[in-house]
């Protein structure tokens, strides 16, 4: 069994979720939808605010939320300490997230990129190891307190 992956986000990252929480199942990957469970106007922390908390907890090794731009979600998941969302629209950003920032949940803005560009830097996220090195000091230095 693969990896095991948070997903949630918002009403406009509804549609994305769902499909990429099949391609994700088909990949051998473990998936937990934290919603929302329909198109309908939600506010995205409801079901961020969960998801973060899991992924902090270990449950799941990584996380993905998706609204319309990316910006709620990241900014919500990243109001935890032990989360480091990264916003990603390209697959450079989407790779160096994780090889450089450890980063451990994916930000992704439905809005404007495509479903393929979205299903492609979830693969990257999720397929990319974090290069430690030079890189952990200034990871381990990001945590407040």
């Amino acid at each position: 069994m693969g990896k095991k992956i948070a997903i949630g986000g918002d009403h406009a990252g509804y549609e994305y979720k769902g499909k990429l929480i099949q391609k994700l199942k088909s990949l051998g990957y473990e998936v937990k939808d934290f919603g929302p469970y329909s198109d309908a106007s939600v506010d995205y922390p409801d079901f961020v605010h969960p998801l973060s908390t899991a992924v902090e907890k270990s449950e799941f090794e990584l996380g993905i939320v998706i609204c319309g731009s990316g910006n709620g979600v990241a900014i919500t998941a990243n109001k935890h300490q032990g989360i480091r969302a990264a916003l990603c629209w390209n697959e450079d950003l989407a790779a160096l997230a994780r090889q450089h920032n450890n980063a451990n949940v994916l930000a992704l803005p439905a809005r404007f990129i495509t479903y393929e560009l979205a299903e492609k830097l979830a693969e990257i996220f999720l397929t990319t190891d974090f290069e430690g090195g030079r890189h952990a000091n200034r990871v381990d230095k990001i945590a407040c307190g």
